[in-house]
């Protein structure tokens, strides 16, 4: 379990604009489900956006004009005859709101009004959705989420992050191949957001370490590497020649059951193993230390995993992180592992 004021706080580290002074009231309110907290953070940040001013693009558009402008399409003007109307065929661009970035948003909000959520946010969205009305929508299983953003648009970020989990949350696909809602956040989103939080949480309180995600060299005995796999760290913490490799991992179940034992998932500790031990061959002759840790988010099973185990030299230690306490307790939870690692 994890309490929805924990995803607002997991989401302020993943997403800094949110400690700004419009979204502070999510962290005391009381919502009913995750997706009426989503739907309040877009409904926020759709609000300030537009105080801003909707984001604008040049759009190509074709059609008959009886006033030359752009480009004359002959081809065309001879197909549809649009001499008879005194008309041409133009091609021209023309500045619009009706951008990606904007159609995106408003397929967001017209599917939450489809969801559980309060009437009083659907409320909310429907003023919004005025903004829009000349607007498209678009496709939702056909959306290209690969942005690029700059200076003009970098206000959008955190919103299409918002709606990239509400679309990819609220959606699946029956056998017949309709559209059906369901409940929000699946187990893989989930685990993306808690490995975000995780790495941005110590970015922000624990300045006098380096936190990163980088990625781990396979140390070879000779330089081929044809066809091995890239080692992505989730979370890599380091002082001087002290490092702690995080592995987090939001999973259903903590343990796999095998003829009535828990033991660990092996694919994770495999993984680990395998990270640590070439971090730690790379340092070679240095004075240095290289620990892995795998983090898991705590579930109601009864079995937790809490062992420290030593491994050919490294210490590999596994860990539940309980998201249903109050957000204190979480970050006293998180600056524990860095006290433990890196005490003097």
């Amino acid at each position: 379990m994890i309490k929805i004021q924990n995803i607002y706080h997991m989401l302020t580290y993943a997403f800094q604009i949110l400690k700004e002074q419009g979204y502070a009231s999510c962290a005391t309110e009381e919502f009913e489900n995750t997706a009426d907290l989503l739907s309040t953070i877009l409904v926020k940040g759709v609000t300030l956006q537009i105080k801003r001013g909707l984001n604008r693009a040049y759009l190509e558009k074709t059609e008959p004009l009886s006033c030359l402008r752009g480009k004359i399409n002959v081809t065309e003007s001879i197909k549809q005859q649009t001499i008879i109307k005194q008309q041409l065929v133009c091609t021209y661009e023309e500045f619009s709101a009706d951008s990606y970035m904007n159609r995106i948003l408003k397929t967001t909000m017209e599917l939450l009004l489809r969801y559980d959520i309060p009437k009083i946010r659907k409320k909310e969205l429907k003023k919004l959705l005025l903004y829009f009305k000349d607007i498209q929508t678009v496709d939702i299983y056909s959306i290209n989420w690969k942005f690029k953003f700059y200076r003009n648009n970098q206000s959008y970020q955190m919103l299409i992050s918002i709606c990239y989990l509400i679309l990819k949350g609220l959606l699946q696909t029956t056998t017949d191949g309709s559209v059906k809602l369901m409940q929000f956040l699946d187990e893989q989103r989930m685990c993306r957001l808690y490995e975000k939080f995780i790495l941005e949480y110590y970015k922000k309180e624990h300045p006098e370490i380096r936190t990163n995600s980088s990625q781990i060299f396979w140390q070879l005995d000779d330089e081929f590497s044809s066809m091995l796999p890239i080692m992505q760290s989730d979370i890599m913490l380091s002082k001087e020649n002290n490092v702690l490799i995080i592995d987090a991992k939001y999973y259903e179940h903590t343990t796999q059951t095998q003829y009535g034992n828990n033991t660990l998932h092996s694919n994770n500790l495999y993984q680990i193993f395998t990270y640590v031990k070439n971090k730690d061959a790379e340092y070679r002759t240095l004075p240095h230390t290289v620990s892995g840790m795998l983090l898991y988010a705590k579930t109601d099973e009864v079995v937790q995993p809490n062992q420290i185990y030593h491994m050919s030299g490294n210490k590999i230690s596994v860990r539940t992180l309980d998201l249903n306490l109050p957000f204190k307790e979480i970050a006293n939870q998180l600056d524990n592992i860095v006290k433990d690692h890196f005490k003097k």
